[in-house]
């Protein structure tokens, strides 16, 4: 008989991978090699480039994805309301221990010891007692005294800053908005090109996410109905307030721990992204953990311990996909970094597999069809029970399909649809293959399909067993039925 694992070898791992683009991998045949590495999902990151560079990355995309044949989701990463020093004479800055700083108005210093910022609003609303993080966290000042036009800070941390590096303000409440006009205007522009996911930065509350969303749906094409999925990005100390809130109201969530490591207690970081993780996986969202997650391998061909060690434990922890960034964008080995982190996911998943309690689902929730959900829920244990080698649902709109996900069933996990949007929507899903092309309207012609299929790629053979989720066409769920079929 075949086994589970040969239809798995499309992908190689349940745990799906984002890769960012960058100057590493700047053409198709680059694109292509990140593909059949492993990558499922492209992340450009607005922050960097222009818009010319944004289509051209988008288009190369869609173009390796037609010629292989497969279908391959774009993240499109808002830059957000970023804080960057201005200019420094000299274009850098020690920081003495006790030294005292100025914020002042401007996007130039004009004399050492001044701090100027690319938010103009910054000297009014820091407040006496803030600490103002800057160079990734390693440089700390505390605001000490204000007046008219400046913020006198005392160097609590020192180090050496530059010009245009981030600010964190951790704490502080600024009035700066989460989306601001030039988010607004390239995520338009992502509804138009029919990106699949868009980032959403600093998210703080629930709110940022919903006027996101509508700003896409009203932009949205007749391809995918309310515009590309919100992710929602956990990087400050207020999102955690909110975070229940937060994941109801998006379609998936990043753990961006670069920016929400230094506005919240470094020391808490692994317990907040098993908090994010676990709030996810209860209402059946996916998670994306990202940042320096194999970081060393910018400049090495082989990982720390400590970071292959991270991304094992985001898989145990329950993460839906793992986020390569500079390791891809700028990074000397991008390829081997992407076979490194399914080289990890391979070697964890097992362990997963035999930890895994399978959790109970609340269907009296928010947003879940309580037919759907209890029929996904069987077809798994029955999946498993049968010792079936696919699983497969024929999904409009792709949430069975994530429900499929959420369930961890370690059978291989099929997902059909009429809408090319749906199927690059799955890439993010957690062991769930897209498969494009399949007759979805009619259950025989289905796993016929499906069959043929299975016996191409060489993971069906005769005697094997596919459960599908299908329906009745009854109104109450368009999912309410479980086929179980053996091949002759």
């Amino acid at each position: 008989m075949a086994t589970s694992e040969s239809l798995q070898r499309q992908r190689a791992s349940h745990t799906k991978i984002v890769a960012t683009v960058g100057p590493s991998c700047a053409d198709e045949h680059c694109l292509e090699k990140l593909l059949l590495a492993g990558v499922d999902v492209f992340r450009v990151n607005a922050a960097h480039g222009d818009r010319a560079e944004h289509q051209q990355r988008l288009d190369q995309i869609r173009s390796v994805g037609r010629r292989l044949g497969r279908p391959v989701a774009v993240l499109f990463d808002l830059a957000g309301p970023k804080i960057r020093l201005g200019k420094l004479p000299g274009g850098q800055f020690r920081c003495s221990p006790g030294a005292q700083l100025r914020f002042v108005r401007g996007q130039t210093a004009k004399s050492p010891g001044d701090l100027t910022s690319t938010y103009e609003s910054l000297v009014d609303e820091l407040a006496i007692g803030d600490r103002v993080m800057l160079a990734d966290g390693t440089v700390g000042l505390l605001v000490e005294e204000r007046g008219e036009g400046y913020a006198t800070c005392r160097v609590i941390q020192p180090g050496l800053i530059r010009s245009g590096q981030g600010i964190n303000l951790p704490g502080a409440k600024l009035s700066i908005p989460t989306l601001g006009l030039a988010d607004r205007e390239e995520a338009v522009w992502a509804a138009d090109n029919e990106v699949d996911f868009v980032g959403l930065s600093f998210v703080r509350t629930a709110d940022d996410v919903r006027q996101l969303k509508t700003l896409l749906a009203s932009d949205s094409r007749d391809d995918q109905p309310g515009g590309p999925q919100v992710i929602a990005k956990i990087e400050k100390p207020e999102a955690m307030d909110h975070l229940d809130a937060i994941v109801e109201a998006a379609d998936g969530v990043m753990v961006a721990r670069g920016d929400l490591g230094v506005e919240t207690d470094i020391a808490r970081m692994a317990v907040a992204q098993k908090e994010i993780i676990a709030t996810c996986n209860r209402f059946r969202k996916p998670v994306i953990i990202a940042t320096q997650m194999l970081d060393s391998m910018q400049h090495s061909r082989l990982p720390t311990r400590a970071e292959a060690t991270d991304v094992a434990n985001a898989i145990l922890d329950g993460a839906d996909a793992c986020m390569l960034s500079g390791e891809t964008a700028i990074g000397q080995y991008p390829d081997e970094a992407v076979r490194m982190m399914h080289r990890i996911a391979l070697a964890t998943e097992p362990l997963c597999r035999r930890a895994r309690t399978r959790p109970k689902v609340d269907l009296s929730a928010e947003g879940v069809n309580p037919i759907t959900e209890a029929t996904v829920y069987a077809a798994g244990q029955l999946a498993e029970e049968l010792d079936a080698k696919m699983v497969a649902v024929a999904s409009a709109s792709g949430a069975t399909a994530l429900s499929l996900s959420k369930n961890r069933n370690f059978v291989p996990t099929v997902g059909t649809s009429d809408s090319e949007a749906t199927l690059r929507r799955m890439c993010l899903y957690w062991g769930v293959i897209p498969v494009p092309g399949a007759p979805t309207h009619d259950s025989s012609q289905l796993l016929q399909h499906l069959t043929n299929f299975g016996r191409k790629q060489g993971s069906l053979e005769s005697g094997d067993r596919v459960v599908l989720i299908t329906g009745t066409g009854l109104h109450v769920s368009a999912h309410n039925m479980i086929v179980v079929h053996e091949l002759e």
